[in-house]
């Protein structure tokens, strides 16, 4: 019965019509749906005819306020909207449904009153700034679609004008603003990429052609190494031009240049890609076909050898070996001890280990040939029989012979 009270009160009858609507109701329960006819304002929209029929649907009795919430039961993202804050609706301050959307007004009605001209953009989730106010409703927004559900990413209207056809993505106002698609705000120092010197004067398609960060990936074709030295090219060079070498062998290797070495050209001793490939330092890395002593002294060359040249040697064999060189052995050379150039190998301090063919006494003194000879010369001695020995020589007189 809720609905007759509801009808009745929408309605506007006299007391006599009261009276003759509640005994018709009376006389069949089969006459309701012909008072509910008689009583309705009017037709409802065709979208809710199926409620027509049930008028709890939209109204509840003696409760006029209750009604916005039967609405925003049914259109749920509008109850959605008016519950965030956000949207169109629910940033109405009269938030009651009927004072915007009136029914009972006939089957092909319609609910919606917009007037475009007095219409606030600014009520919506998207304010129309810059060009966009100068754009026509139905530019945006199709006959098919509820405004609601209108696209606001940059490419549901712009697709066709995108330059770079998707590929830096659809967020479009993060380099553009809405006065001009060719005015843009994009501030490349805040990327992992600033861009310094040469690279700020080049057109974006120049770079843009990829998204790679590597100087490869752009200068491949400017390469005088052809590759040989990979793709970290900012290790050599700064973006200041190609031919500004910041790269310094003492400060960004453990192999400081010198000498002979600093007039090398790098694939010298880089001789195979790329040049960060470690190396070694040893001296052998390089030099191993130029040794003349073929391994014999192992490859701590640095000990003899300075980077000025091979020939010039630093070693000193007074000071670096227990066998100092005094008198006639310091003009000998190395290759008359030193048999075969085989440094490496250990030799006896004794000097019949060379002089055993010299020795005059045939081994019967013994091996200690410095206790009479000098270096200086085999055939002068150093040897006195009244120092050396326990039998003093002397003559008939008992004098020395050595004192004549």
């Amino acid at each position: 019965m809720s609905w007759l009270f509801i009808c009745i009160r929408r309605s506007g009858l006299t007391a006599a019509g009261l009276l003759i609507v509640a005994l018709g109701f009376a006389c069949a329960p089969a006459t309701a749906q012909g008072i509910r006819t008689v009583l309705m304002p009017g037709k409802v929209i065709k979208e809710h005819a199926k409620l027509e029929s049930d008028c709890e649907h939209c109204h509840v009795p003696f409760d006029r306020g209750a009604q916005a919430g039967l609405c925003m039961a049914c259109h749920k993202e509008i109850g959605a909207d008016v519950r965030r804050a956000s949207g169109f609706h629910g940033r109405l301050k009269e938030n009651n449904c009927k004072t915007c959307h009136t029914e009972h007004k006939g089957r092909d009605a319609s609910l919606v009153t917009l007037d475009e001209k007095s219409f606030d953009h600014r009520q919506t989730d998207f304010t129309l700034r810059g060009k966009h106010l100068d754009v026509t409703c139905t530019k945006c927004h199709r006959a098919d679609t509820k405004h609601r559900l209108t696209p606001t990413a940059c490419t549901a209207c712009h697709r066709q004008d995108d330059p770079h056809k998707g590929k830096l993505g659809s967020k479009c106002e993060q380099c553009h603003s809405e006065k001009n698609w060719k005015e843009t705000n994009f501030d490349h120092g805040k990327t992992r990429f600033p861009l310094a010197h040469k690279h700020a004067r080049i057109k974006c398609s120049s770079c843009h052609k990829g998204t790679e960060r590597k100087c490869a990936s752009c200068h491949r074709g400017d390469d005088v190494h052809k590759g040989f030295m990979g793709q970290r090219c900012e290790t050599c060079h700064g973006d200041a031009g190609w031919k500004a070498v910041t790269f310094v062998h003492g400060n960004d290797t453990h192999f400081p240049l010198r000498g002979r070495h600093a007039r090398l050209t790098c694939q010298s001793c880089h001789r195979s890609p790329p040049y960060s490939a470690k190396l070694g330092t040893d001296c052998y890395a390089c030099h191993r076909k130029g040794d003349p002593h073929k391994g014999s002294l192992g490859n701590r060359c640095q000990r003899c050898h300075n980077e000025r040249s091979w020939k010039s040697a630093s070693f000193d064999h007074d000071r670096d070996t227990r066998f100092p060189l005094r008198a006639a052995h310091k003009p000998v050379r190395c290759e008359s001890c030193h048999k075969g150039g085989n440094f490496g190998i250990k030799l006896e301090r004794a000097c019949v280990s060379c002089h055993r063919k010299d020795d005059p006494h045939r081994g019967a003194l013994g091996v200690r040939c410095e206790q009479c000879h000098a270096p200086t010369s085999w055939k002068q001695t150093r040897f006195d029989h009244d120092r050396d020995t326990a039998y003093p020589l002397r003559d008939r007189s008992g004098r020395s012979p050595r004192t004549d």
